[in-house]
């Protein structure tokens, strides 16, 4: 592996990176904890926890491509601002009630302040670098936010920590989510030292000449794929903890920081990716990576206790993983840069739909005794979006493909 991938980025490149990840951590506790908390800690029964999840799946599909839009139109930073700020009241409010209408209400918020973030931050991330720097972007981008994501899980054994000090169980769990909800809601200090993109569409610009007319091809393939494997993703990723309860009896304090060290491991697993990407090209690093992690997928739900099942569900995440910064940067390499605010708002909501429709499938599965199911058909879901990945882009080349072979003649 070679360091000079992450050498040469510019100050914003690394503040926007930094900026990102204490919301990251909140997230990672959030996303590993939230089908625990609702049900376990909070009492609440399970298929409300999965119509929860779904809320905030829908209302991250319904928000996703109007704030790309507004991203490209109106600004990439004021949008990841609002994201920002609302995901973190978004956190405390799961905190402090109980009351389902509340609950809705608080899911629907989370899932606008995803659809702001993620609509905003991958393509004010691309605007910021060159073409050739974009994967070595991307992969530290990746980097730091799995390592986040694994720093969140290992927080809820924290929980433990303020149970010691003489509160209990629910208490605990109140505290850690309001202190994640605060520490994210600091990195907006570091959001405003970040210039707004210039590669923004005219205000006066009209609502149909906005959507992205020139990448239609690409990203119609693109999401197509994308969300067929968010649908794979959705039966088990977020559900792992209420998983591991319900198969082996392990609680949040201990399952927390298994899934923590999973998002250790993913995040050094893309490290290597932009050097696997210049040796085997862009999709082929993807498909391979990806397709290998099926093996693993499928065999975790035979596995005769949860640190073998931990074991190997973390091999199948770092396989996975290891691709996702690959091929966001190759989304937003092949778009044109006025269009991809849009482009990563229409591919996170036709992520977030699919994969907030299958997570209430799996938690129905899963609240029925059906605990290996689940597993057995994300991993159809997956090779189905592979195979197709394949059939699409195999002949594909990125920009920075062809510009590293001019420069070999």
């Amino acid at each position: 592996m070679r360091f000079s991938y992450y050498r040469g980025f510019s100050e914003e490149t690394k503040y926007l990176i930094l900026s990102l990840i204490l919301p990251s951590v909140a997230f990672g506790m959030f996303f590993t904890d939230i089908s625990y908390f609702l049900t376990v800690v909070q009492g609440l029964p399970s298929d409300f926890m999965g119509i929860i999840i779904t809320t905030m799946g829908v209302s991250a599909f319904a928000g996703s491509i109007p704030l790309g839009i507004a991203a490209d139109k109106y600004g990439k930073r004021k949008v990841l601002i609002i994201g920002n700020i609302t995901a973190s009241v978004a956190i405390a409010v799961f905190a402090l009630s109980t009351n389902p209408i509340i609950l809705l209400i608080a899911a629907f918020l989370e899932g606008i302040s995803e659809a702001a973030s993620f609509a905003s931050a991958s393509s004010l991330l691309a605007d910021k670098c060159n073409a050739t720097q974009r994967n070595g972007a991307f992969a530290l981008y990746g980097f730091a936010q799995s390592l986040a994501f694994g720093v969140g899980s290992f927080t809820l054994s924290g929980v433990i920590i303020f149970e010691s000090f003489g509160f209990n169980n629910q208490i605990s769990h109140v505290i850690l989510y309001l202190i994640l909800a605060g520490l994210g809601l600091l990195s907006t200090l570091l959001m405003l030292k970040i210039k707004e993109s210039k590669i923004l569409k005219n205000p006066k610009t009209k609502l149909r000449n906005l959507l992205p007319v020139k990448s239609k091809n690409v990203i119609a393939k693109y999401v197509t794929t994308s969300a067929i494997i968010a649908f794979g993703a959705g039966l088990i990723v977020p559900l792992m903890t209420y998983w591991l309860k319900l198969q082996y009896g392990v609680s949040d304090a201990v399952s927390g920081p298994i899934l923590g060290i999973s998002s250790i491991i993913i995040a050094l697993s893309i490290l290597p990716a932009p050097y696997l990407a210049k040796k085997l090209g862009t999709v082929r690093a993807i498909v391979l990576t990806q397709a290998a992690s099926i093996i693993f997928l499928i065999t975790t739900p035979i596995q005769p206790n949860y640190l073998l099942a931990s074991v190997v569900y973390t091999t199948r995440a770092f396989l996975m993983n290891m691709a996702t910064p690959l091929a966001q940067s190759m989304i937003m390499g092949l778009v044109t840069k006025d269009e991809r605010g849009a482009a990563s708002g229409i591919n996170v909501a036709l992520w977030r739909l699919p994969n907030a429709l299958s997570t209430s499938i799996g938690a129905s599965l899963m609240g029925l005794g059906f605990l290996a199911e689940p597993f057995f058909i994300s991993g159809i879901f997956y090779s189905a979006s592979i195979i197709l990945f394949w059939i699409f882009f195999k002949k594909t080349k990125m920009p920075e493909e062809n510009i590293q072979c001019q420069q070999k003649t």
